[in-house]
């Protein structure tokens, strides 16, 4: 199965999870920071610094569950256990962070950040690294994940949707941010169900599984590990920065309303919807990290047009969907990538390593969203940025705040292209990889062949 095209069907109802668990994490960065330190009175600095404190405990768990991965085996599988496992402890978590009432302090948010990350990381990281294992082509895994951020896309917009039409309906921001968390509730064990029944787990024959500390030292020497890496935590953390201050910004600077901004939300990721197929066509024509510096490069420049575009509602649509298409580049390409760097690490060491590796890339998207969050969050408080005073608030606060939302995640845009134009890992190199890796996985002569 993993050497052949998958069907499109097949594809889609194994991204099924992408749905519900983007859906997870797009409110946490774009919605809690606002809901928590507006409508539940919880100081802002306390919301920025229990960001920083979930990450930092993420760093840990992430490489620890990946290595539980890369160990385990069990009559279920390798990957099916931790997906089954997490989805309820999501539920959970999801539950008590999107229904909490006021009165609820940093501890409590806190506590049920780490909860909600276990979940959402013990789901994910099976899917991601089971994904690498399901193709092995070089174009087709661009396919695969491809699929899947097109379905992460497609929950952000759904999970956007929401709070409009809450608010058209007369319902309180409140109101919005429930109904969030109960789709998500709803909707991840139906789509974890979908997945588990649409794939079946390929299993390699020659693989070390005892694994060691060499192994995990001859992997992370990998220079195409280190540049990969490098690029992810750089190119997640700039739309994280823009997405953590999108509401202060339209609303204290631009002065749209709550309503209106998210609908500009909505136009941003139906752009990445439409980018998610251009960016894995382009890598089929001038390789993976090629197609990936000319989207963050892209995305550099419409970063800096968002700034000093024109006001008003169509401009301002049209600018969105714009600086969307860029957005789904890094997320199919670079994990397409890692896919491709886990078989150079494989022949090199004789281990998977692959759930080790994407716990690693998981991790820095982390290091990237816990940076932007506690960064751009503890400036706007050094400054005197106050969410409720909007367009009230000081000229110097409001030009921090926009120098933060626009100018910062350009420069980041920048930086990560410089990086990842570096990568020699095309697929006349991977082809030859593969080779080599399938003669190792021809299963060994039974004894009636020996004769």
């Amino acid at each position: 199965m993993a050497d052949k095209r998958h069907s499109g069907w097949r594809l889609a109802a194994f991204a099924a999870p992408a749905i519900p668990l983007s859906a997870m994490l797009l409110p946490i960065t774009i919605y809690l920071p606002n809901y928590y330190s507006k409508e539940l009175g919880v100081n802002l600095a306390a919301v920025a610094a229990a960001g920083v404190l979930i990450r930092l405990f993420d760093l840990g768990f992430d490489p620890a569950f990946g290595y539980l991965i890369d160990r385990v085996r069990t009559p279920l599988g390798r990957f099916r256990p931790w997906v089954l496992l997490g989805t309820p402890v999501a539920m959970l978590a999801i539950y008590s962070l999107f229904m909490a009432k006021p009165g609820v302090g940093a501890i409590y948010l806190t506590f049920w950040l780490i909860i909600v990350g276990i979940g959402q990381s013990m789901a994910q990281l099976s899917m991601m690294a089971w994904a690498s294992q399901a193709a092995t082509l070089y174009h087709e895994r661009s396919r695969i994940y491809g699929w899947w951020q097109a379905m992460t896309v497609a929950g952000m917009l759904f999970i956007l949707t929401l709070p409009v039409i809450v608010g058209k309906m007369g319902g309180t921001d409140a109101a919005g941010v429930h109904a969030m968390g109960w789709f998500v509730i709803a909707a991840l064990p139906l789509a974890v169900g979908l997945a588990l029944l649409a794939m079946r787990e390929p299993v390699s024959v020659n693989v070390d599984h005892h694994i060691n500390w060499r192994h995990y030292w001859a992997m992370i020497r990998e220079p195409a590990v280190l540049r990969v890496l490098a690029t992810d935590i750089i190119i997640s953390t700039a739309p994280t920065v823009a997405g953590t201050l999108l509401f202060f910004y339209f609303e204290s600077v631009r002065g749209y309303g709550r309503p209106e901004t998210a609908q500009l939300l909505l136009f941003y990721f139906v752009g990445a919807l439409v980018g998610a197929p251009i960016w894995t066509r382009l890598a089929k024509v001038i390789t993976k990290h090629r197609a990936l510096a000319v989207a963050a490069l892209c995305y550099a420049v419409v970063q800096v047009g968002v700034l000093f575009a024109p006001g008003g509602p169509l401009v301002s649509i049209i600018v969105m969907f714009v600086a969307g298409l860029p957005f789904s580049a890094g997320s199919i390409l670079l994990r397409s990538m890692m896919a491709d760097v886990a078989d150079v690490v494989r022949l090199r060491t004789g281990a998977d390593l692959s759930g080790m590796l994407f716990s690693l890339l998981s991790g820095t998207i982390k290091i990237g969203t816990s940076v932007a969050v506690g960064v751009s969050l503890f400036t706007l408080d050094a400054v005197g940025f106050d969410a409720k005073a909007g367009a009230a608030n000081s000229s110097l606060a409001l030009n921090t705040l926009s120098g933060l939302f626009a100018l910062l995640p350009a420069a980041l845009g920048v930086l990560a292209a410089w990086i990842i134009s570096g990568h020699r890992l095309d697929k006349a190199a991977h082809d030859d990889i593969r080779r080599q890796l399938d003669d190792l996985d021809v299963p060994p002569p039974t004894p009636g062949e020996l004769g």
